[in-house]
């Protein structure tokens, strides 16, 4: 293996790990990702996909569906890391500033934490 090789295989983990981290840290999404999870998570690197689009996609993705009306029917778990791809295509065609990324973020803090209960699972 070439040095150029190890490199962008470091990379490459790096990247499907901070996807998975970031997918099973959302709420509604299953505590482990699947090996499905894992070859959506590749394509997008493979497609090059900015890790900051990746997060503020499912940032979005599942802040969209907490901030519902109080009488709406409740939602189905997420089941697979697929379910963000709209998302994602969303924001490629649309991108945000960073400074948007920030805000979701936090709204998200605020929002996630209020509906666990307090207990942070995604955040840093």
């Amino acid at each position: 293996m070439t040095a150029g090789n190890e490199l962008t295989s470091i990379v490459e983990t790096a990247y499907l790990t901070a996807v998975l981290a970031l997918y099973t840290g959302m709420p509604d999404t299953p505590r482990r990702a699947s090996r499905y999870d894992r070859a959506v998570a590749r394509s997008l690197f493979d497609q090059g996909v900015p890790l900051d689009v990746v997060e503020a996609a499912m940032l979005l993705g599942s802040l969209r569906r907490c901030i519902r009306p109080p009488a709406a029917l409740p939602l189905a778990r997420i089941r697979t890391l697929a379910y963000f791809r709209g998302v994602i295509d969303e924001l490629q065609c649309q991108p945000v500033p960073a400074a948007y990324l920030d805000h979701l973020r936090h709204k998200a803090n605020q929002v996630f934490s209020k509906a666990a209960g307090g207990q942070e699972r995604y955040w840093r």
